[in-house]
């Protein structure tokens, strides 16, 4: 399906696991986008000075009364400027869910863009299904699974994000939606059974450009984020 430009590294279970506690969609000729990055399942906890683990209480919506809204949208006013239609629907999130902060979803959303990337790369199935929603998750299957058929394998490098900006939010109901741009710099080709080339180029660095939309249910007890969405983003 012409994803030979996406590139994919085997990535340790241990930034898997550190992924789900930050974070919290389509392809073809395109590149996915991932989603990830919010509160953890239970309740957040301190070391005590004796040693011992404390569990502390969830914040409440009703904890946000009284604060002023420079301090209650601080993190938001950080990642859009105030008055535009990208601050406001972040607000719209933070409302709904008190423990949502935009700069740890963005941190997050990198971490996710390169595991999703070297997961599709070294058709690691068990990694995206995690990962992506099903819809997203059949595409990616489906173009392994093309790539596998034709006895084709990808060799490639990941060389890292120049950026990764928020460019859209939106609360529909309960499940909020985040579209995040990625330029990142890779090395990817596609090589045949004889291991000749059949796309990309083994030795050339390229500028990738995607758009993500990275989804979640506020009111749900599950953290995780998933990415429902993926376009090339040509501009």
């Amino acid at each position: 399906m012409g994803l030979g430009t996406i590139i994919l590294v085997v990535i340790a279970a241990v930034v898997l696991f550190q992924l789900r506690n930050v974070l919290g969609r389509r392809t073809g000729n395109e590149r996915p986008p991932f989603d990830p990055y919010s509160r953890p399942d239970t309740p957040r906890e301190e070391a005590a000075s004796n040693g011992n683990v404390v569990t502390l209480p969830q914040r409440r919506a009703e904890d946000d009364e009284g604060v002023p809204a420079r301090v209650l949208y601080e993190k938001v006013d950080k990642v859009a400027v105030p008055g535009s239609p990208l601050n406001a629907e972040l607000r719209k999130i933070r409302d709904v869910d008190t423990e949502f902060d935009p700069v740890e979803f963005l941190d997050g959303a990198k971490v996710a863009y390169e595991m999703v990337v070297n997961a599709f790369a070294d058709g690691d199935r068990r990694l995206l299904k995690g990962l992506l929603s099903s819809e997203v998750y059949a595409d990616f299957d489906k173009a392994i699974a093309e790539r596998e058929a034709a006895g084709q394998t990808m060799n490639s490098s990941f060389i890292g994000i120049d950026e990764a900006k928020l460019v859209a939010a939106e609360l529909k109901g309960r499940e909020a939606q985040l579209t995040v741009r990625f330029v990142s710099q890779l090395i990817s080709a596609t090589l045949g059974p004889n291991s000749e080339v059949v796309d990309g180029d083994p030795e050339a660095v390229v500028e990738v450009r995607d758009v993500w939309i990275f989804a979640r249910d506020t009111r749900s007890r599950d953290p995780n984020w998933k990415l429902v969405g993926t376009e090339s983003d040509e501009a």
